[in-house]
């Protein structure tokens, strides 16, 4: 791969810096979920919008948006002038102070949320909304166990990963004794033997209800859920799941929690994925796509029926660095790309006229293409070794040499100039979304290449 054109005199290829930065890395930096002497991190020169590259001048185009949450792109300019300009004015600024910048955010947020949430309590990213969701949800209905689903993350912090469903909770020790976890629906792989999407919702909400029945209504504060899953294999819910789980929610008194975290501000086509599904929740928690990770950011969005039990009592928790300035100002400055770059309705236009048919010709393509399924700019392509049985190319939680196949096509894309998303038996299509449409059509010709290359995988 040639030197890419967007690189700046001052980036053009350096592998010497590229190989002090590797060396560095590798005698100073502990990297997050990895075995340290296992990895070899790419030495990353510089980004723009949806291509970043390396120090060998070596392109790639970003196809997980880094961990989805760079919805607008590498060096937004006006991301960028964002916090510069804040920096100019006042760099921080403790939370206990009102900031004219931390109250437009905030201002702005509670704008797009329904009706009757007025209120943002700001974070340092998306583990820590949740935390704060959670105990803001116990307080409020004096109980004390939280239901989450088995196909989930919501972050590593100690009760975020006890929540969590997948298996990088499986080695942390679970601190949280109130986290009760069910099944969630998934139709392509249904824990439910359901024929069809409607049986699918129904049986979820069943198997919901009466766990709620078994566990004790009266003793469940909360339900979190990921609209539409995300990690866990960009997971759909089929019509009316959400709406009636809402409804069950209601009954018992116990409130929702939508975990917006990956797949708000835009991710799914709309402001926040609920809104796709006739819903209304009563925390959000929201993080990545905010400020698109230019500076850590989290938050929850709080009903007006949550904030008032903290009306005349202190909330119990805080942070030295909830909502500050240079994390707020590209929050601003984010509405206002979505607004003067149509974001909103190029993602839905871009899902719908480009990606599903795409993605459903490889379908039809590649034996090895068991499910392809999403919304806006957020999709999963699941592999399968046999069509009619849906046996995973590679297993839940898999080690060693069952990730191969995987692995042979990770590689394959890289080296066409496309970094992806690798999950399980799944890869996902998550770009920025300012990508170009040329670029998108690009790296899923790519895809479409590298799936050819592990084809022989299929039974």
């Amino acid at each position: 791969m040639s030197a890419p054109s967007r690189v700046s005199a001052a980036t053009r290829p350096d592998p010497e810096a590229g190989q002090a930065t590797y060396d560095l890395d590798r005698a100073h930096v502990f990297h997050s979920w990895s075995a340290q002497d296992k990895i070899s991190p790419l030495p990353v020169a510089g980004g723009e919008n949806a291509t970043f590259w390396d120090f060998e001048g070596n392109e790639y185009l970003d196809f997980n948006s880094q961990m989805v949450n760079l919805n607008l792109g590498h060096q937004h300019p006006k991301l960028v002038q964002a916090i510069q300009e804040q920096a100019g004015k006042l760099a921080t600024i403790a939370p206990s102070f009102a900031n004219d910048t931390r109250s437009e955010a905030a201002r702005l947020i509670a704008g797009v949320a329904p009706e009757g949430m007025n209120h943002v309590f700001f974070t340092n990213g998306g583990a820590e909304a949740v935390e704060n969701a959670v105990r803001m949800a116990r307080i409020h209905a004096g109980r004390d166990k939280v239901m989450a689903a088995y196909r989930s993350y919501h972050g590593a912090t100690a009760t975020a990963i006890t929540l969590t469903g997948e298996p990088r909770r499986f080695n942390n020790r679970h601190t949280d004794g109130g986290v009760v976890h069910f099944q969630g629906p998934y139709t392509y792989q249904s824990p439910f033997w359901s024929e069809n999407e409607e049986q699918e919702s129904e049986r979820a909400l069943e198997h919901l209800e009466r766990q709620i029945v078994l566990e004790g209504a009266h003793t469940i504060a909360a339900i979190i859920m990921e609209p539409v899953v995300g990690g866990m294999g960009v997971i759909v819910p089929p019509v009316g799941y959400l709406k009636g789980l809402k409804e069950i929610c209601d009954k018992y008194g116990i409130l929702f929690i939508a975990d917006e975290v990956m797949v708000g501000f835009g991710r799914c086509g709309t402001w926040f994925t609920f809104e796709n599904f006739d819903v209304t929740p009563d925390l959000i928690t929201f993080a990545k796509g905010s400020n698109s990770g230019y500076v850590p950011l989290g938050g929850v969005v709080i009903s007006d029926k949550i904030h008032d039990t903290f009306a005349e009592k202190p909330f119990p928790g805080g942070l030295t660095y909830s909502g500050h300035p240079l994390a707020c100002a590209p929050v601003v400055a984010t509405f206002e790309v979505f607004e003067e770059e149509n974001i909103l309705e190029r993602v839905r236009d871009l899902g719908e006229r480009v990606v599903r048919p795409r993605l459903e010709e490889l379908r039809e393509k590649h034996a090895i293409v068991g499910d392809v399924r999403g919304l806006g700019l957020f999709w999963a392509i699941e592999l399968v070794k046999d069509k009619e049985t849906r046996e995973p190319l590679v297993p839940y939680n898999p080690s060693g040499d069952q990730m191969t196949p995987m692995n042979e096509f990770a590689a394959a894309c890289k080296k066409a100039g496309l970094w992806p998303y690798i999950g399980m038996n799944r890869t996902h299509i998550a770009p920025p979304l300012t990508i170009s449409e040329e670029d998108l059509l690009r790296g899923l010709d790519i895809i479409d290449e590298a799936l050819g290359g592990i084809g022989g995988y299929a039974g």
